[in-house]
């Protein structure tokens, strides 16, 4: 049987971004994001990060770094007794590599599909959630519903998608109000 997921950008979605972020000790997360993701996966949904990580082709930051942000992201939801699943991250950019390399990098569904195929994932039950116009044609593109999360930011990726004629299903406050939605959704 095929399995559901809630599949997340990480920076910005849900821990502030301070840019290149591989000091653990910056991880912060926002505001209701443990109580979110626990209450998705009481719903029976897998919990994916997606990201781009270009910090590492950059040399601004290694793949330890993201590692470890990524189990300090973990560590501090375990302590309120949830977690993600798992992890998938592009580190090139097309600035600095070969087209081949940056297939990973969203908006391409690349790393959806690879989730997917590990975890057997059906995308059209699932969602994207981000901050970011790549992360809603990503979802788009991987065939999910999609949540843009504001964050306090301005109005530019709901124009930009706008015009691009990809507008997500829902755009979001924060992270609880999107999780509010997919509990309605489902």
């Amino acid at each position: 049987m095929k399995r559901k997921a809630v599949f997340l950008d990480r920076d910005g979605t849900i821990n502030f971004d301070p840019g290149y972020l591989g000091d653990p000790s910056l991880v912060k997360l926002y505001p209701g994001v443990a109580e979110g993701i626990k209450r998705l996966k009481n719903l029976g949904f897998l919990i994916i990060v997606i990201s781009n990580q270009s910090g590492v082709t950059r040399k601004l930051i290694s793949h330890d770094d993201v590692k470890s942000v990524n189990n300090k992201i973990n560590h501090l939801l375990n302590e309120k007794g949830t977690s993600i699943d798992d992890f998938f991250y592009c580190p090139y950019h097309p600035g600095f590599d070969s087209e081949e390399k940056t297939k990973c990098r969203k908006p391409s569904p690349y790393m959806v599909n690879e989730a997917s195929t590990k975890y057997n994932i059906d995308t059209k039950q699932s969602f994207f959630v981000g901050d970011t116009t790549s992360d809603i044609l990503c979802g788009i593109n991987a065939g999910c519903e999609t949540i843009l999360i504001m964050n306090g930011k301005n109005q530019s990726e709901i124009f930009s998608l706008k015009k691009a004629n990809k507008t997500p299903n829902f755009v979001a406050a924060n992270f609880l109000d999107a999780c509010s939605f997919i509990e309605e959704e489902i």
